[in-house]
């Protein structure tokens, strides 16, 4: 496991992927918190998608996702409660499986909510606290389908171009905030702009605040399909897929609902599954 996760820290440190915009400024650093015990999957209402009637998926224009695997019983991702943390951009498994995670919380779109009701598609979102605090409670109904809230700092900036105290105070509030609003410490993070922005004393300021581990990707969802990082352009298991709450401003006339059943069409095109990000990394005990 050692030599996986050097491996995938190596990738992603090579790896430039530009992400979203960054938000306003930010406020004095409070204290780290800490990681929290596991939680009920795939979905906090004990269902999954297997189970929505085709009728739901015709409704929003979609074929029904093939049922995801039952989540491992033995997570391949095991994380620790001290050191440096992992970076992951792909979870190594056979089943033929793809994560989608959501980043940011710009867009709020009360369809994108009822859709997720509808089909229970599992996500995991990584939110910023300047773009979220207009609207805590939009993303409450989302976490209570099951879908984890991680921290992706408090204002968004490029990490790698600020001091390690400026980075660990984008952390650790983000961390702070996200912890009192919804109930649940992130154990994950989401640096800004991806493996471009990441350093050494980025995954210090992450050691410092409590999540455990480090999340990149290898598509970014568009409008209507992937950006690619692998040349032949194909999902493979395991693989990390980053989108975004945003809408028709940034989308070209779009909405977030849109992008996200193109999303999920290019998946089943492929013949993939949408499995939950956190049924695969086993948090610290």
């Amino acid at each position: 496991m050692k030599k996986w996760l050097g491996a995938v820290t190596a990738l992603g440190m090579a790896l430039t992927v530009a992400a979203c915009g960054s938000g306003s400024g930010a406020k004095a650093a409070p204290q780290p918190t800490g990681v929290p015990t596991e939680t009920a999957s795939p979905l906090g209402d004990g269902t999954s998608n297997d189970s929505v009637p085709a009728a739901l998926w015709a409704k929003w224009g979609l074929k029904p996702l093939l049922p995801a695997p039952a989540p491992p019983a033995d997570k391949p991702v095991k994380l620790s409660a001290t050191g440096k943390v992992p970076v992951i951009s792909h979870i190594p498994t056979t089943d033929k499986v793809v994560f989608i995670t959501l980043d940011d919380g710009a867009e709020k779109d009360p369809r994108f909510v009822k859709l997720m009701e509808d089909l229970k598609i599992p996500v995991t979102m990584f939110l910023t606290k300047d773009i979220i605090k207009n609207d805590y409670g939009y993303f409450k109904p989302l976490q209570a389908l099951g879908n984890r809230i991680e921290n992706h700092t408090v204002s968004h900036p490029p990490m790698n171009t600020i001091s390690l105290a400026a980075q660990k105070q984008q952390v650790c509030e983000d961390q702070k905030t996200l912890t009192s609003v919804y109930g649940t410490a992130p154990y994950l993070f989401r640096p800004p702009y991806g493996a471009g922005a990441y350093t050494g004393s980025l995954n210090t300021a992450v050691q410092a605040c409590g999540p455990r581990a480090i999340i990149l990707w290898k598509e970014t969802m568009q409008i209507t399909g992937f950006q690619y990082q692998a040349a032949d352009r194909k999902l493979r298991p395991g693989d990390i897929i980053l989108a975004h709450f945003r809408g028709p401003s940034e989308l070209k006339g779009e909405s977030m609902v849109a992008m996200f059943v193109n999303m999920v069409k290019r998946i089943e095109e492929q013949g993939f599954s949408v499995a939950r990000l956190e049924d695969y990394i086993a948090p610290p005990a």
